[in-house]
């Protein structure tokens, strides 16, 4: 069996069930390399990533490197005498890097590969009306999410399923792919394969606002899934036409309902507590909000202190 001295890369809280797991599982790491402190917030103060609090709390060493072809951060990695790097939700790295360890750099990937190769596979997944999905480890090569297949593990996407739903399944069931694929290396019984090079295979590349924005002249299906691929961020937006106001709306949480009318496309109606919208073949129910200014917010709720024209509609 192998030894190995690990160094994990990555800097949100999905990379941090990664971490926790391999420490707990008696795994030697060796070095953490997360992301720079960046000032956040009104007062601008200092933020840390989620990897790093966590590292510290661990007594692990800490690279945060801004440049990661910078001769004094190679010299760092190289310094910590690694032979394997794991990487989960981090940045592109260069081949100085990833070529760096004698068994080779692999990464976690919230997708079944190759599909869904890109920065936002669980929102795409969810957007696109996919009813299964999961994790892969890959080694990395010189392009994105293209190396060699390790292992992958499927998941099933309900139809209450959100971004932040699916995410935090992934995280969990990421995170124990993890320590499989390790097992599998140590034992040097890793049988990587290549990824086949569909092309019928789906993107997920980065996600911008107009991408977020709601197309009302999308089906009711698509609408919804549109709506919970993006909750709880960066979350569905659209504008809506209120007698002489125009207000910008995050929509968080829809219903459907399948039913004939002939109202124009994107008019609201409103009744007792409740908004929704007409859209081909029936109607989305706006169920979570929120208006400028404003928290998340139940329509109902927001309804209490909302005076909505006849002609309302969303553009």
């Amino acid at each position: 069996m192998r030894d190995l001295r690990i160094v994990f890369m990555g800097t949100p809280d999905f990379a941090v069930t990664t971490l926790t797991a391999l420490v707990k599982a008696g795994h030697l790491v060796v070095g953490v390399v997360t992301a720079p402190d960046r000032p956040a917030g009104r007062g601008r103060k200092l933020r840390t990533s989620a990897v790093k609090d966590f590292a510290v709390t661990q007594g692990l060493t800490v690279l945060q490197p801004t440049n990661l072809r910078d001769k004094e951060f190679l010299g760092e990695l190289r310094s910590l005498g690694a032979n394997l790097q794991v990487v989960v939700a981090f940045r592109m790295l260069p081949r100085v890097v990833w070529a760096m360890p004698e068994y080779g750099t692999f990464n976690l990937h919230a997708s079944l590969l190759p599909d869904y190769r890109g920065a936002a596979p669980i929102n795409w997944a969810i957007m696109n009306g996919e009813t299964r999905t999961g994790a892969t480890t890959f080694f990395i090569d010189d392009k994105i999410d293209t190396g060699e297949i390790i292992l992958q593990r499927e998941t099933h996407i309900a139809d209450d399923d959100t971004a932040g739903s699916l995410h935090d399944r992934l995280m969990h069931l990421g995170a124990a792919l993890v320590l499989d694929t390790l097992r599998l290396i140590a034992d040097n019984a890793a049988t990587p394969r290549k990824q086949s090079e569909a092309k019928t295979a789906k993107t997920a590349h980065k996600l911008f606002p107009e991408t977020c924005k709601i197309d009302w002249h999308d089906s009711l299906d698509r609408i919804h899934d549109h709506v919970r691929g993006l909750c709880p961020y960066p979350v569905a937006w659209t504008n809506m036409v209120n007698g002489e106001q125009r207000l910008f709306l995050k929509i968080f949480k829809t219903a459907k309902e399948e039913e004939e009318h002939h109202l124009p496309i994107g008019q609201v109606v409103v009744g007792k507590r409740e908004m929704k919208v007409a859209a081909k073949g029936g109607y989305v129910h706006l169920l979570e909000i929120q208006l400028p200014g404003k928290r998340r917010m139940s329509v109902g709720d927001v309804l209490n202190g909302l005076t909505l024209e006849k002609s309302a509609h969303m553009v």
